[in-house]
């Protein structure tokens, strides 16, 4: 069976969906929804096959011409396409954030009902090929029982956008949701403990500043130090840079026990590196009994590896989604309550960096 698929939403995002969609066995893209003319007319042009094309979302979802839909809007809409999507109980994966706020993403929650068609939410950095490696070794038990966990990204700057949507906190989230809250849900899901408590030191100090939007400066961070106390007395730290394009590694994930360090070292896309080149990912073990490392290079295949700018995530999450829908399980791996999760303590972090306090999950 054919699965048919929806965009709603068609600029940078929603053009690395359909790559990787066309690459995908039993899924097709019949439809796309757009307010924006060329963005629209753009991707309809990558799609393998016959697609119709909406000005906008309700209209797609009125010519019933999909079995799944991908939301790929700017952040600030998801609540309201959600809404809609819910009524049309079909398979929804929803890029991450899920919403701009705790408050829309717990509306979401509560809408949702027994028998409602299952939202999975595009996180998918879980599905990086040297992060999985990763989760493998740790729920192997290689190093031990983990009690701390950092993510260093050091990348380039946020793209240009349609109507520069991701230039303000009041359509993202913040840095700290809109980009961050990968690696909040990274860091919940690999140490299987909710976080308590956040302190965030962070900044807008070198991307943007010289634009300017009907007279307004952009007001997005583009560097951080964030540091999360989990139930468990696990610890995890993000160390963020928005302004390192040319740096080897764009991610450094690292988990650390009494028995050894794992890393994960994911490049970034190859247009942003020092080749222009695709870089090949890998995994560390550094042994802290034996003082042994262990390095093992991660192959991608090369034409995932260009469908997108994640490093083959997009590639492997849409696998997964498919598989869901194509087995009729209800559970999506990456649920409405992760997405919540991870909204809240991205919220926790953008509240804790403008007031200089620790903050509470309970509290917010």
């Amino acid at each position: 069976m054919t699965i048919r698929y929806g965009l709603i939403g068609s600029g940078m995002m929603g053009q690395e969906h359909i790559r990787n969609l066309n690459l995908l066995e039993a899924a097709q893209v019949v439809a796309i929804a757009d307010p924006d003319d060329g963005m629209r007319n753009l991707s309809a042009e990558l799609v393998d096959g016959p697609v119709t094309t909406f000005s906008n979302h309700r209209d797609l979802l009125s010519a019933d011409l999909c079995d799944a839909y991908v939301v790929v809007a700017p952040n600030d809409t998801h609540h309201k396409i959600l809404i809609d999507l819910l009524d049309a109980n079909k398979p929804v994966l929803c890029e991450k954030p899920l919403c701009t706020t705790a408050q829309d993403c717990r509306d979401i929650l509560t809408r949702m009902t027994e028998g409602s068609a299952p939202v999975w939410v595009a996180m998918e950095y879980r599905y990086m090929p040297p992060v999985q490696r990763l989760i493998h070794e740790v729920q192997a038990g290689t190093a031990g029982p983990a009690r701390m966990m950092s993510i260093r990204e050091h990348r380039f700057p946020f793209l240009p956008k349609i109507g520069v949507w991701n230039r303000f906190n009041e359509r993202t989230g913040g840095t700290l949701v809109e980009k961050c809250c990968h690696f909040w849900d990274l860091m919940r899901l690999v140490l299987n403990s909710d976080p308590v408590r956040v302190y965030a030191s962070a900044s807008a100090d070198v991307n943007h500043q010289q634009e300017r939007y009907d007279g307004r400066v952009p007001d997005i961070i583009d560097n951080a130090f964030v540091t999360i106390d989990f139930e468990s007395g696990q610890r995890g730290m993000l160390d963020l840079c928005m302004f390192a394009e040319g740096s080897k590694w764009q991610e450094v994930i690292s988990v650390t026990g009494p028995k050894a360090r794992v890393d994960a070292c994911v490049p970034g896309p190859a247009r942003f590196s020092r080749d222009g080149k695709e870089q090949m990912s890998k995994l560390v073990i550094s042994d802290r009994v034996s003082k042994l490392e262990q390095v093992e290079p991660v192959e991608v295949d090369e034409t995932i590896l260009q469908a997108g700018d994640h490093h083959g995530s997009s590639y492997f999450q849409h696998v997964k989604f498919r598989d869901m829908i194509r087995d009729g399980r209800s559970e999506p791996e990456v649920s409405v309550e992760d997405g919540l999760w991870s909204v809240r303590v991205g919220e926790a972090a953008e509240l804790s960096a403008k007031t200089g306090r620790a903050i509470a999950l309970d509290d917010v």
